[in-house]
């Protein structure tokens, strides 16, 4: 099975408006924080990470370096509000495949993770 996703976000709308968006075509898994993410990735095979940049105690990089290491083929999208050359350039030196700018549309949602599943 190779349409399975994993949404990482601290906050619960931006999770919401994921799962409404990608619900009918992909099975979804989610975590709120770092910790919850390496639990999913340790014990479900995950195809496609969706990655919040900004969240509490850990950020979305460290977990992003986390993640290479335990699987360091994953495909990782960058979901952000936070607009600026030095995030997508350190997103893409960590290894993810895309950049999403928050507000997104479910246009654009469903784009991206096409072109990368």
């Amino acid at each position: 099975m190779n349409n399975r996703i994993l949404i990482v976000d601290d906050e619960e709308g931006i999770r919401e408006s994921l799962k409404l968006i990608l619900e009918n075509n992909y099975d979804l898994f989610f975590a709120k924080n770092g910790q919850e993410c390496i639990d999913v990735l340790k014990s479900e095979e995950i195809n496609l990470l969706l990655l919040d940049i900004k969240m509490p105690k850990i950020s979305g990089f460290d977990i992003l370096k986390e993640i290479k290491k335990i699987k360091p083929f994953i495909k990782v999208i960058i979901v952000t509000g936070y607009k600026s050359v030095e995030t997508a350039t350190e997103a893409a030196k960590l290894g993810a495949v895309d950049y999403i700018l928050k507000p997104f549309s479910s246009q654009e949602i469903l784009e991206k993770v096409k072109k990368f599943i």
